[in-house]
């Protein structure tokens, strides 16, 4: 079965994405030029827009989202290219250069805490025990830059539930693989490793939240998080973990690793909110990916314009103490 507890582990293609036509099912969202993803088997009509390979291992079953942007997608050298990943170093192009000592085969997934069904999963099952859909996000990031991935995954919330989460469960922490011979970024001392990051449980279990496996119809490359990341579209993209290896229900707030490292500057909840600089720089405003650092810089929206779906779970909270 999908889920397997330690007594139960064994030892452990469609072809390339074609021309997708698509059109924003959310009307606000499509009006203020933001793509959202949701499920859905259907092709919708809209833009048309060339799908890329990079010649990988592509994902069978992948069936196109109706809740895709039409918006141009971030070309698959920029998205494999332009990365953060401090696991493999701390420049945009290091994460690409780097990442080839990381094995994603074999790759067990712990999930435990407040649940009542705690075990692990392998990756293959993992992929297999769900259908993949392709989701394009538009995904801004506390450095002002912008990227529209076709990212292919399924809905956090679908995984969850088969661990049977209880009462108690609150929240949800993330753990990145620690192993510095894989890694060779964990060897300095930049970021207390191993990465970590947490979501409240309503976030983690909202259908806009997904588990990416992969990009462009493919497996994830290493750089951007194989084989398993997080992707939550309203916000910053530091709350992307990467290469997940434990999930655990919490009655607590977890430890967020950039959130550890600068508080002031780094909150825990990360939504997109132009009404609050970074203490650094201004977040009114970014650069896309792809356009040139010349171009004109785009209006940043709050919940990055997820709002109309999001914004009601932080009713009440002040979004500038919590932030």
């Amino acid at each position: 079965m999908l889920i397997k507890r330690p007594s139960d582990i064994a030892s452990s293609e469609i072809t390339p994405p074609e021309i997708y036509r698509r059109r924003r099912e959310f009307i606000k969202a499509a009006a203020a030029g933001i793509g959202l993803a949701g499920a859905g088997p259907l092709l919708l009509g809209g833009g048309s827009v060339l799908a890329e390979t990079s010649g990988g291992t592509a994902i069978p079953n992948v069936r196109p989202s109706p809740f895709s942007t039409d918006e141009q997608r971030t070309s698959l050298d920029d998205v494999t290219h332009y990365n953060n990943f401090y696991e493999f170093g701390t420049e945009k192009s290091d994460p690409a250069a780097n990442a080839g000592t990381l094995k994603t085969r074999p790759w067990t997934l712990v999930v435990d805490g407040a649940c009542e069904a705690p075990g692990e999963i392998g990756i293959e099952d993992l992929l297999s025990g769900f259908t993949q859909e392709e989701r394009v996000y538009r995904l801004r990031c506390v450095e002002a830059w912008a990227m529209v991935v076709p990212w292919v995954g399924f809905p956090l919330g679908d995984l969850l539930r088969r661990f049977k989460p209880t009462s108690k469960a609150r929240y949800v922490a993330f753990e990145t693989l620690l192993d510095p011979e894989q890694m060779p970024g964990q060897r300095r001392s930049v970021l207390d490793w191993p990465y970590r990051e947490g979501l409240r449980m309503d976030e983690a279990m909202h259908p806009l939240t997904i588990l990416a496996t992969g990009l462009y119809g493919e497996l994830l490359p290493n750089q951007n998080g194989a084989p398993l990341r997080l992707v939550v579209p309203w916000k910053y993209g530091f709350k992307s973990i990467k290469s997940i290896v434990r999930i655990r229900f919490t009655e607590r707030e977890p430890q967020a690793t950039w959130n550890m490292m600068q508080p002031d500057e780094y909150g825990f909840y990360a939504n997109v909110n132009p009404a609050v600089d970074h203490p650094r720089w201004s977040q009114k405003k970014h650069r896309v990916i792809g356009e040139g650092l010349f171009a004109r810089k785009h209006e940043t929206l709050p919940f990055n314009g997820y709002g109309d779906q999001v914004a009601s779970l932080y009713s009440g909270m002040d979004l500038r103490r919590y932030f």
